[in-house]
């Protein structure tokens, strides 16, 4: 498949999302923009909700994890599951009883000022390192599959990637969103089973066949019991899981920003209760998808350690460098296009909103037409940022499983946020407001030193993602040691 043809399938692909963007981006207003004017039907919430999870990372990194992790993924899901009950009915409630647009507007209300500005800080941080960890990884395949072959430098693969972005939500924002993620999510998931269907049909198996490789392969085990120090041990996933979900989900701005649209409470949460299972549901599709591309390459003799491909680079280099297929080639990049922009596109709009509302305090401070005019500068500003901070990955990023540094420096930003909401709502202290941003910085460095603790002192034990509890814990203690009497 050419460089050209792809670029092509793109071209037409942004027609669609530009002319959903025309659509729904009609009224140029910040409730609009920020709240949909909370009339957004759940179940489109709900499904585009799974593509902004997925995003990119999970279409190309989960199957690529199977070659080394297996299924254990899978126990890191299940607690996401819980994670996802838990938001349904501790902190919706919440959100909705304030009638919040921002989440972090919940901190000012609880604590004050200072905290507020913190916490939507610490969401800023998380976000951009998310968001732009993860277009990095599609920008990467991008220019693999595309710019390279046309000696486009990946400076102007970053810029179209993201002024695309901005093309089709700068009027609708969120409106725009839940609209063009329903689409993106249908896409990501047509080219799921697309891509097991080839696969299934070039190794001449039957639908029984596929279930029962997956079923019986060395890489589908899923619980891991044996050795509570290694990452994978069940507890350390499952719990991890569960407070991940809460961290990046439910007091992530962008996740909630969608929950938000929803009319009202009951909805809400049932969006959330069919959202976490058809999430365990699609997460299952990504690993089995796993197993059978490293089926497809041994029948085919594809030595990947000999050609240096791995984790991340699995699924991209199968679906379009092999014999795979015409249509596997172009599924894959729909797919992958989808599902890199449900959660990027959800995520300037996020953080525009918390800019706007939280850092600058525009709804306080201006008149309405004021208040549209800053917030379209601020999504200028971020969506530059974008593009300067995409290009510094470059130069510094080596890791090929990118969704490892995901869920790894989650556990620095979020777990100070996790512990804020977690002191606010199982406490009635009050703290002393001007040092909650000396707290949340004093508690990621000592969750590092924790981290590197066991490989100075030679133990075998090794952190993973509970790393995210121990930082949510130091900061619940700092602000203890912080409150009011």
């Amino acid at each position: 498949m050419t460089a050209q043809s792809i670029l092509i399938i793109i071209a037409l692909y942004f027609l669609v999302l530009i002319g959903i963007s025309f659509l729904t981006g009609k009224e140029d207003s910040n409730d609009v923009f920020f709240r949909a004017k909370r009339q957004a039907p759940w179940y489109l919430v709900a499904f585009g909700m799974i593509g902004a999870s997925l995003s990119g990372i999970t279409f190309i990194s989960v199957p690529g994890w199977v070659e080394t992790q297996g299924f254990a993924y899978l126990q890191m899901v299940l607690g996401f599951v819980v994670g996802y009950f838990v938001i349904a009915y501790v902190l919706l409630p919440l959100y909705y009883k304030m009638n919040l647009t921002s989440i972090y507007q919940y901190l000012e209300e609880r604590f004050g000022n200072t905290t507020h500005k913190t916490g939507s800080v610490l969401f800023l941080v998380a976000r951009i390192a998310g968001a732009s960890l993860r277009l990095f990884l599609v920008a990467g395949v991008m220019q693999l599959l595309i710019f390279d072959e046309l000696h486009v430098p990946f400076a102007i693969t970053v810029a179209i990637t993201i002024l695309l972005i901005w093309i089709y939500t700068f009027k609708g924002g969120i409106k725009t969103i839940i609209w063009t993620d329903t689409l993106q999510t249908a896409f990501m998931l047509i080219a799921l089973v697309i891509s097991m269907y080839l696969i299934a049909k070039n190794l001449n198996w039957s639908l029984g066949d596929l279930v029962s490789h997956v079923k019986n392969s060395p890489h589908s085990k899923i619980f891991h019991f044996e050795d509570y120090n290694a990452g994978n041990y069940f507890w350390k996933q499952f719990l991890a899981g569960v407070f991940i979900a809460v961290a990046m989900t439910g007091l992530d701005q962008g996740m909630m920003q969608k929950n938000l649209t929803v009319k009202n409470l009951k909805d809400s949460q049932k969006n959330m209760r069919w959202f976490s299972i058809a999430l365990l549901f699609v997460n299952l599709l990504f690993l089995s998808l796993g197993v059978l591309l490293l089926a497809y390459a041994a029948h085919n003799h594809i030595d990947l350690k000999a050609l240096n491909i791995s984790g991340d680079q699995i699924f991209p280099y199968l679906a379009v460098k092999t014999e795979l297929g015409i249509a596997a080639a172009i599924f894959f990049i729909l797919g992958l296009i989808a599902a890199a922009y449900s959660s990027a596109d959800s995520s300037m709009t996020a953080i525009t909103t918390s800019f706007s509302l939280d850092i600058l305090q525009i709804d306080k401070k201006y008149p309405p037409e004021r208040q549209k005019k800053i917030r379209k500068l601020v999504h200028i500003g971020i969506s530059i940022f974008f593009i300067l901070i995409l290009i510094l990955y470059k130069a510094v990023i080596t890791d090929k499983s990118i969704i490892n540094s995901i869920f790894k420096f989650a556990g620095y930003t979020y777990g100070p946020l996790l512990g804020l909401f977690t002191f606010g709502l199982f406490t009635k202290y009050k703290v002393k407001d001007k040092l909650v941003p000396l707290i949340v910085i004093i508690s990621p460095i000592l969750t590092y030193f924790i981290a590197i603790l066991p490989e100075k002192m030679g133990w075998q034990y090794r952190f993973s993602f509970e790393l995210l509890l121990i930082n949510a814990g130091l900061t619940f203690l700092g602000l203890w040691l912080i409150r009011k009497k």
